[in-house]
């Protein structure tokens, strides 16, 4: 191989290598695609893009898609939004869609919200077609104790102005639930839900309850209505019961009183008998002293004798049974 192939080889592959580079750093593709489009974008704000680690295409395209529906935006604001981490693409169309629909929505509200983690396309096409929020069974009691269970459907439209800083489904759902239990609850009898399930709808949507939230409550419809425990009744016996407890309980108390008490009394019963006991055994004492002392004779301790003998035979007599079992 000549020294001149040699070198036209080199040149050659040299700028092969080159130009490979130059079109793999500098998106002419992407240049010429926003060109044709009418969409000026100069190859250094690419270039640029690409050492500020910027995907052009990213920008580009979306910038395309912005001129053609019409909205004034610039690669400064949509570089900006894509290097704070927001969606740069679906901002874009969030602002096709508004201004399709006569919505009044500016990048910069659309960039916040999006940057605020909410989807503002989503946003911007519940605004157009509402979304209706299905609650679970919320259950009230009324003032006569019958449990109403009643399922409600919630049409609700995004409020742009407050995607930033509103309360989301949850909080709407909650707060429904609440009206739905308060309206049931003042209820004297649960008839009258049944009969007139539009009542609730009609006292809940008076209560603002979308209010702070980044939803307008259009319409609150009962879905369905039915009837649960009878609440009263259970409390009622709940409360039987418990009193009925109570009142063995102290029933109770006093049976283990009266036990106690009569204890007490057998003990005092017995005590007694021990006195009485003690003073009979002092009697033969007193007497043999008296005898002793001439303060009774002889005479008059016989006569005591046969005293005693006689209501010995008295007793005898009159408990037959006892003096046999003796």
């Amino acid at each position: 191989m000549t020294p001149e192939l040699l070198t036209t080889l080199l040149i050659s592959g040299g700028g092969l290598i080159a130009l490979a580079v130059f079109f793999t750093f500098v998106p002419v593709g992407l240049w010429i695609s926003s060109f044709a489009a009418g969409v000026h974008v100069s190859i250094f704000t690419l270039v640029g893009m690409r050492l500020r680690r910027v995907v052009p295409s990213k920008i580009v395209n979306p910038l395309i898609k912005a001129v053609k529906a019409g909205i004034g935006l610039n690669t400064n604001q949509l570089e900006s939004h894509f290097l704070a981490g927001g969606n740069v693409d679906r901002v874009v169309n969030a602002l096709i869609a508004a201004h399709r629909a006569n919505i009044e929505l500016s990048f910069e509200r659309a960039a916040a919200i999006d940057l605020a983690g909410r989807n503002v396309l989503e946003a911007v096409q519940m605004s157009v077609n509402p979304k209706v929020i299905e609650t679970p069974f919320i259950a009230g009691v009324a003032m006569d104790g019958i449990e109403v269970k009643a399922k409600a459907r919630i049409t609700v439209r995004a409020n742009i102005d407050r995607l930033v800083g509103g309360a989301g489904e949850e909080t709407i759902i909650a707060r429904v639930g609440e009206g739905v239990v308060s309206t049931i609850g003042s209820q004297h009898n649960h008839k009258h839900v049944l009969e007139n399930p539009d009542m609730i709808s009609r006292t809940v949507l008076t209560k603002g309850l979308d209010s702070g939230t980044a939803f307008e409550i259009l319409s609150i419809d009962i879905a369905d209505i039915d009837i649960g425990k009878n609440i009263g009744a259970v409390l009622q016996t709940d409360q039987a019961e418990a009193d009925k407890k109570i009142a063995q309980a102290k029933a109770e108390e006093r049976r283990a009183m009266a036990i106690a008490r009569e204890q007490e009394m057998k003990s005092s019963v017995e005590e007694m008998r021990a006195k009485v006991v003690a003073a009979e055994a002092e009697v033969p004492l007193a007497m043999a002293d008296a005898l002793r002392h001439g303060k009774l004779g002889v005479m008059d301790y016989v006569n005591y004798l046969n005293v005693q003998a006689d209501t010995e035979m008295r007793k005898a007599i009159g408990h037959p049974v006892e003096s046999d079992k003796e």
